[in-house]
């Protein structure tokens, strides 16, 4: 076990601590010695060197630690289930467990030109095939997929120009973080894997993310306020700018839970293609999201599947109350502790500057008037493609209710652009 240092920092590589990196030991516990050598002794940075693929099972990131990943290095998940047992939800175990985690760490940083790879597709089985139907777990209280990065309490955290790719579950989720970076990575998830977020940015704050080129089954970038996690506080002061994205469910999204507040939210000078809905605000529980603008941003959407909640909405922007669990259309995840039919306000959201060509038009909603207000349009252009239809259909899932509204093509394409609104104010410049 050797450190070799440089003038800039030292450099613990993880094949002198052991690790094989030949795609088939599990190097685990050989990078685990790497990083806890490099942060006992203050911090420097553990390599993957190239033309390597380290496989390991669960890994614990470090204070003071970059990780740095050469060109042709990958550093990838073991298959095996069974290794997999801490829960990245606490006590709920029925939503993934953890592979590469910190918890109350800083100044840690995920660097290079290689690539961390989830392996997605050995955790999936018979369920990517085209004629599989997705269906419930066995046992829904467990379910032993691994997210790839669970960052939770972290301060000072940059995730700069990695290739993170095949996440089995949630791919990148920053919880009680502050001071993120996340900048120049490319995020690919398949398409078919359900759970497949990209970003999950829950309870953190005064986070940036900008240049990165997301493709994921599930949400891209996603906003939330976990109910596990409420020690935290607020999710607010974020950044997004530069960043190309596609999605089966919805490219951006704030919610669906939030039990707290969302604000000071930009998302700026982004592309969305290909994606199941494009801007959405879906807010479920009895937090609040407020004072958020979205400008210029070109986006194009199609219905994909009826396993998606959305269809084909270009912008939309909603509170009702979440189902209960007992409900038909109930989101599986129903989280312990909701407080039944309370829906928080969404109000102060600004769409600037956006150009969409998709199959279903805008949807603005709320359970009660004045729920959703102050939600403002300029330069807002929507252009219907696709078959011509008799009606449209906006999805309200997960709610309490009937969970889609249907609206006659007449009544959508007399608007000047696209927009209904249930119980909502709203201006349009």
């Amino acid at each position: 076990m050797m450190a070799i240092s440089s003038a800039a920092q030292t450099i613990y590589d993880v094949t002198s601590f052991g690790a094989k990196g030949d795609g088939k030991t599990d190097d685990a516990q050989a990078i685990q010695r790497a990083i806890d050598q490099c942060s006992a002794e203050g911090g420097g940075r553990v390599l993957f060197p190239r033309n390597h693929t380290f496989i390991s099972g669960p890994v614990e990131l470090k204070s003071n630690v970059e990780f740095h990943l050469e060109a042709t290095a990958t550093w990838k998940a073991n298959p095996d289930e069974q290794i997999y047992t801490l829960s990245a939800f606490g006590e709920n175990r029925g939503e993934g467990m953890m592979w590469l985690y910190a918890d109350n760490a800083e100044n840690i940083s995920i660097t290079g030109k290689g690539t961390i790879h989830g392996n997605g597709i050995a955790f999936m089985g018979a369920e990517l095939s085209d004629s599989y139907e997705l269906k419930p777990l066995a046992d829904p209280s467990f379910d032993p997929r691994p997210h790839v990065l669970t960052l939770k309490g972290v301060k000072n955290l940059t995730i700069r120009d990695v290739t993170i790719k095949e996440g089995a579950y949630w791919t990148v989720h920053l919880i009680g973080c502050d001071e993120a970076v996340i900048d120049g990575i490319n995020l690919l998830n398949n398409l078919k894997i359900r759970n497949g977020d990209g970003l999950d940015i829950d309870h953190s704050k005064n986070v940036r993310i900008a240049n990165c080129h997301i493709t994921s089954g599930d949400d891209c970038i996603c906003l939330k306020n976990r109910r596990e996690f409420e020690q935290y506080g607020s999710c607010h002061d974020i950044v997004v700018t530069n960043c190309t994205m596609s999605s089966r469910s919805c490219a951006i999204k704030i919610g669906s839970e939030n039990m707290d507040s969302i604000y000071n939210v930009v998302f700026d000078n982004c592309i969305i293609t290909k994606s199941n809905r494009g801007l959405g605000i879906q807010n479920r529980d009895e937090g609040t999201v407020t004072d958020v603008v979205f400008s210029n941003i070109q986006l194009d959407c199609q219905l994909w599947s009826d396993v998606w909640w959305g269809k084909a909405e270009p912008i939309y922007v909603t509170s009702y109350p979440r189902a209960n669990g007992n409900h038909k259309d109930a989101n599986w995840r129903f989280p312990k502790g909701q407080i039944e039919g309370k829906c928080g306000e969404v109000s102060r959201i600004r769409f600037t500057n956006i150009f969409a060509n998709s199959e279903n038009g805008c949807f603005i909603g709320g359970d009660v008037e004045g729920k959703v207000d102050k939600i403002s349009f300029d330069n807002v252009r929507v252009r219907l493609v696709g078959p011509r239809v008799d009606k449209y259909v906006f999805d309200k899932r997960p709610c309490k209710d009937d969970g889609f509204i249907v609206v006659s093509a007449k009544e959508l394409e007399s608007a000047n652009f696209p927009i209904v609104t249930e119980n909502a104010d709203f201006t349009q410049d």
